[in-house]
C-alpha cells in the first residue's frame, strides 16, 4: 500500500525513525544497514517501504535500496520469518554478505545474527538458495570457487566476513586458491 516515502528526518532511534511527510510523522523502522547511511536530522530523505498490516499493529519497514527491500520481501515469506526477525538478519548482514552464506551454505555466519539458531539457518539456506543469485554477481563458477575458498580460508585465519570479502575485490579474476590466499593476506597486512 505504501511503496516509498519522501520528507524530512524528524527523529532516529535504532531502529526507528520519524520521517516527516508534509506534516505527517510516518514511524519507520529500518535495518541498521540502513540506518548507518542516513542523512543527518532536517535531511531530505527517501525510503522504499513494505507495509505490514496485522491484527493488532500497522507497521512500516524502511530501506535505502531495492535489493534491501527484495531481499526482506523474500525473508518474510519463508515460514517462521516474521518482520523482526528480517530485520534483524538486515541488521547483522548485508545483502550481499547474506547472499554469499546463502551460496555457500554457511549456516555459521547466519547464527551469529541475534535471534537465528541453527534450525531457523537451515531453513533459511534451504529456502533461499537460488532466490538472491541477483545480489551476488560471481564472474564464473571456477572463480567463485576459488574465492569461496579464499573467503573461507581468510576467516578461518581470523578475519571477519567483511574483511575477507574486501580483500576479495582486489584479486585478479582467475587466480588460484593459494596464490588468492597468499594476496589477500598481502592486501590484508598493509
Amino acid at each position: 500500500m505504501i511503496g516509498r516515502l519522501t520528507g524530512i528526518l524528524a527523529e532516529k532511534s535504532p531502529p526507528q525513525l520519524l520521517v516527516d511527510v508534509n506534516g505527517v510523522g510516518y514511524e519507520v523502522d529500518v535495518p541498521m544497514s540502513s540506518f548507518y547511511n542516513l542523512p543527518g536530522l532536517g535531511e531530505r530523505i527517501t525510503l522504499l517501504t513494505h507495509f505490514v498490516v496485522r491484527e493488532d499493529a500497522q507497521l512500516l519497514y524502511g530501506f535505502l535500496t531495492h535489493d534491501e527491500r527484495a531481499t526482506f520481501r523474500q525473508l518474510v515469506k519463508i515460514s517462521g520469518v516474521g518482520p523482526r526477525t528480517a530485520l534483524s538478519i538486515l541488521s547483522g548482514l548485508s545483502v550481499t554478505e547474506l547472499a554469499q552464506a546463502v551460496s555457500l551454505q554457511e549456516s555459521g555466519r547466519l547464527v551469529k545474527v541475534p535471534g537465528i539458531g541453527k534450525k531457523t539457518a537451515e531453513r533459511l539456506l534451504l529456502e533461499l538458495k537460488g532466490k538472491l543469485g541477483d545480489a551476488l554477481s560471481a564472474p564464473s563458477s571456477v572463480a567463485s570457487d576459488a574465492q569461496a575458498d579464499i573467503l573461507q580460508a581468510l576467516v578461518a585465519l581470523g578475519y571477519s566476513d567483511r574483511e575477507a570479502a574486501a580483500s576479495l575485490k582486489a584479486l585478479p579474476a582467475d587466480v588460484g586458491v593459494s596464490e588468492g590466499i597468499k594476496l589477500a593476506l598481502k592486501a590484508l597486512g598493509r
